[in-house]
């Protein structure tokens, strides 16, 4: 059990959730997108909207777009840096019922034509949760190596995954399944307590009514 567990949620502090936490949010749907952004829209909910320019949120983000960690001492420059990268971005500010204080919803395009829709907040400490991904809640923290599994709603797919897993000696931390409707897509949420290497996941994407397998390794900051 950690501190954290004892004392319950870590308190919202405006430089660790306004930057450190923003950096990591941009960081993450880099990852998920798999290739190199080269646009961003990024719509502002409540605090990150009232009072994120102010402390460096913005910037922070977008930051974490281009690869960049909470201590990168470049995170002031990035937005010349994107421009140099041809990274195109736009801000705005939006209203999501039920979403914490600190959230953005970012919609991403990659170099190679991908588009990605997260839903993140911010919750203090630096800490950070992926609430929705493409629509479809998901509720990690990126804190452990994750697997992100989009998938066919299917009967069995679940029991592959998990023996696939199982035989490449890789333990559940925990898992979470979400899904559209019944019969639609679904997406698997796993983290675990052995990182994954890129040639186990092969295993995993090539099982009938996978359609993509999203894997990043925890503690990106």
């Amino acid at each position: 059990m950690s501190l954290f567990d004892i004392l319950g949620p870590v308190m919202v502090g405006p430089s660790s959730s306004h930057t450190a936490g923003a950096v990591r949010i941009g960081y993450i749907a880099r990852v998920l997108l798999g290739c190199k952004p080269v646009s961003a829209d990024l719509a502002l909910h409540g605090s990150f909207a009232a009072t994120g320019k102010g402390h460096g949120t913005d910037r922070a983000l977008v930051a974490g777009l281009l690869g960049m960690k909470p201590d990168d001492m470049r995170i002031p420059d990035s937005f010349r840096i994107a421009k140099e990268e041809g990274l195109a971005f736009s801000f705005e500010e939006v209203q999501i019922p039920g979403a914490h204080p600190n959230t953005v919803l970012l919609f991403l395009r990659g170099e190679d034509g991908k588009e990605l829709e997260v839903q993140a907040s911010s919750i203090g400490g630096g800490r950070i949760m992926i609430n929705k991904i493409d629509g479809i809640d998901v509720n990690c923290s990126g804190e452990l190596p994750t697997l992100i599994i989009h998938n066919l709603d299917q009967p069995g797919l679940v029991a592959k995954v998990t023996t696939r897993l199982s035989e490449k000696n890789i333990n559940v931390a925990t898992m979470q399944i979400f899904r559209d409707k019944r019969g639609g897509f679904a997406v698997m949420v796993i983290e675990t307590d052995q990182p994954i290497f890129k040639k186990n996941l092969s295993y995993l994407e090539n099982i009938e009514g996978v359609v993509k397998v999203t894997y990043f390794k925890g503690e990106v900051g």
